[in-house]
């Protein structure tokens, strides 16, 4: 078992799971929109585990990270407490412009922890989707009386805002002090990067409920098998 797992499929190739598996499960443990974006991308080297191979798969991510646009029902206040979402409609283009985001924005957030300049042509790109009109939060009234903060958009193009959004952080991020906690899990076969928020910026897992366990586990057989 690795540190990248393939979630809820028996198995998984480069291209993604098999025609009758269940999609890749997405992983949600950078603390960043960018971060979690780039983890889209398992097992970078090796594997390549391929987590948005189709356009489905993207509004699956886009919905499941709450980048995606209310329903316009809230508005009228017939929404429940947990605002409701629209699904979002993906092109296979929208899939390309999101996959070459997401390599563009890897490659800078690694480019200082590798000693390297960065490509001009990734600079360009994260600006190109940072400079379009991105998501905005939108304040609703529920019909228990409380304020709920949903995700809206500016202009007709919600997939453009959200990967506005995603570059956006992308930018604040690599121009943050922040940058110097980004880390990339020390399992050796998991290439997921963190935001190391842990007051004494220890953290060395991913999370502790994948690659921390895994470690535990392996350093307890190694113990045993010593005094054995």
């Amino acid at each position: 078992m690795t540190g990248e797992l393939v979630g809820n499929t028996a198995g998984g190739t480069a291209g993604g799971a098999a025609a009758t598996d269940a999609p890749p499960a997405f992983v949600f443990v950078g603390g960043r929109p960018c971060l979690d974006f780039a983890a889209t991308l398992g097992r970078r080297g090796s594997l390549d585990l391929e987590r948005l191979p189709d356009p489905e798969s993207l509004v699956r991510w886009f919905s499941q990270s709450g980048l995606t646009p209310p329903d316009s029902s809230a508005a009228s206040g017939t929404t429940t407490r947990t605002t409701r979402r629209t699904a979002m409609r993906v092109t296979d283009a929208d899939l390309e412009r999101a996959r070459g985001l997401r390599e563009s924005a890897y490659r800078l957030i690694r480019a200082v922890p590798e000693d390297r300049s960065p490509a001009p042509a990734d600079v360009a790109l994260v600006n190109a989707f940072a400079a379009a009109p991105d998501l905005v939060p939108q304040l609703t009234w529920t019909p228990h009386g409380e304020p709920a903060a949903a995700t809206g958009w500016t202009g007709g193009d919600a997939v453009g805002a959200a990967l506005s959004t995603v570059a956006r952080d992308t930018v604040t991020l690599l121009g943050s002090p922040l940058l110097a906690r980004v880390k990339q899990c020390e399992n050796p076969v998991c290439t997921l990067l963190f935001l190391d928020d842990s007051q004494a910026r220890r953290r060395r897992w991913c999370s502790m409920e994948r690659c921390g366990n895994l470690a535990k586990v392996a350093g307890y057989r190694s113990r045993s098998a010593r005094r054995a």
